[in-house]
């Protein structure tokens, strides 16, 4: 290959054999994006701008790569900049393409390193292409590849369907009700779907519902003037008027009680609204989003709240599934997240396969707050740079745990047993620990079987035999 200084050959400018390149992708419908050994754009074709507007193309120049296909990916730890730095291919990921001054998109890239060969069209800046294509030629359920989406990381086709519906929402200003279980991230695509509106420039207000007092609701929601109540020593600006030309997030809104519900009402259907002690109406150009894990369908036949309420919240439903229903999330969103945690505690750490067969086991009853969370408990156990099944929470690793204190004595071993010799006999001391009930229990349930207690347990087989020893239990 040519010095760089050679470079390019016969009088070509590397911009122009780079859009001969890219109008190649072009026709395939792709847009090319450049970058090179420090994850700076270099180049960025034209098919950008079918994608994003115009001028997207040109935008981008000089930014770095994590500022237009997020952190997630392509920040220090990102999953594809890591990939690329080890010189692999990467296919069919989902990405929100994001560019300053244009609407975001979820595009399917494709990452590669570039092969530099003797030949003198080969540009020496760019070390690694991306080749983007809308997101709606490649939602394939069940692909190997996840999505990442604002935030928000899945694999399974009820998840991508709402990233779906979420950039077809892009343009409306309609009134949202998210609804699931409690940790499954309802909140995360509030957040995503007013950073794909045309108030993301303008504040996302989040309101727990179920967190605030109810006799301080009403003022954290619309605001108070001086004298209004005891302690009302100044006036206060409510969430509604904060979040005026943006998005306000009501979470867990099956807990207003049904006084406020009212008021809410009246906020949604004529964008009005009384600060509390004030007789003057205020307008809100707010948009709502709410949310709840509550059935609120039951909670209108209980008169807990009011249908017309519901069916001004429910003008666009979106249901997040559990994390049990929809189980190949769980390795992507497993690796996410324990990229994150280790980045807190600064360091960098992997799950082992056995590790990864016990969180798909489990069955999450907290969802993905649960996940992160048990991700969480194993980094702070463990000082190894691989997590095992037994830095896992014992509900996790599939042993769970038993009392403390034994509150009825340990039935004799039989006659005929011997009492095996090499172990010491165990002490009253010993019977009352709670870690040997816990190991005789699991080998009594399994019949005293090493291999499958230790699986039961979360420990390899060798440390179960130790322990066994320590406590006087080998047969």
């Amino acid at each position: 290959m040519p010095p760089l200084e050679e470079w390019p050959p016969s009088g070509l400018g590397a911009d122009d054999i780079l859009d001969g390149v890219s109008t190649l992708f072009e026709s395939l419908g792709r847009a090319l994006v450049c970058v090179n050994r420090n994850f700076q754009i270099v180049h960025a074709s034209k098919g950008l701008d079918r994608i994003m507007g115009p001028g997207a193309a040109e935008a981008i120049i000089d930014l770095p790569i994590e500022s237009v296909l997020g952190t997630e990916l392509f920040g220090g730890e990102g999953s594809l900049r890591r990939a690329l730095s080890a010189g692999d291919r990467r296919e069919g990921w989902g990405a929100t393409l994001q560019i300053e001054g244009f609407q975001p998109h979820l595009v399917s890239i494709s990452t590669a390193p570039v092969l530099h060969s003797d030949s003198e069209v080969c540009d020496p800046r760019v070390a690694y292409i991306i080749v983007a294509r809308p997101s709606q030629e490649d939602h394939r359920a069940g692909s190997a590849a996840p999505t990442v989406f604002s935030g928000l990381v899945a694999r399974s086709a009820s998840m991508l369907r709402i990233f779906g519906l979420i950039e077809h929402l892009a343009e409306s200003d309609a009134t949202v009700l998210i609804t699931g279980e409690s940790g499954t991230g309802k909140e995360l695509v509030a957040r995503a779907i007013h950073v794909h509106s045309p108030r993301s420039k303008s504040p996302f207000v989040a309101v727990n519902s179920g967190a605030i007092p109810q006799d301080l609701l009403e003022s954290e929601l619309f605001g108070h003037v001086r004298g209004a109540f005891t302690g009302a020593v100044r006036d206060r600006v409510g969430r509604f008027e904060l979040a005026s030309d943006g998005t306000i997030f009501l979470d867990e809104v099956g807990d207003i009680p049904v006084h406020l519900q009212v008021k809410l009402l009246r906020v949604l259907q004529e964008r009005t609204f009384e600060r509390v002690g004030e007789s003057e109406s205020r307008t809100s150009g707010a948009r709502v989003i709410a949310a709840t894990n509550k059935e609120l369908r039951q909670a209108i036949l209980d008169d807990s709240f009011r249908e017309d309420l519901y069916y001004r919240l429910r003008v666009v439903p979106i249901e997040v599934p559990p994390l049990r229903k929809r189980r190949e999330d769980i390795e992507p969103l497993a690796r996410h997240l324990l990229a994150r945690v280790g980045a807190r505690h600064d360091r960098s750490v992997r799950l082992s396969p056995d590790a990864m067969r016990a969180l798909l086991r489990y069955s999450w009853p907290g969802n993905v707050r649960e996940l992160e969370n048990a991700l969480e408990y194993a980094v702070a156990v463990s000082r190894s740079q691989t997590l095992h099944p037994q830095d896992l929470p014992l509900e996790v690793s599939g042993a769970e745990p038993l009392p403390v204190t034994i509150t009825r004595p340990l039935a004799p071993r039989p006659a005929q047993e011997p009492e095996p010799s090499p172990a010491p006999s165990p002490t009253a001391s010993t019977e009352t620990d709670p870690e040997y009930e816990r190991i005789r229990s699991a080998l009594e349930a399994n019949q005293w079987r090493r291999t499958e207690a230790a699986a039961a347990l979360g420990m390899s087989r060798t440390t179960l035999w130790r322990k066994m020893r320590e406590h006087g239990l080998l047969k």
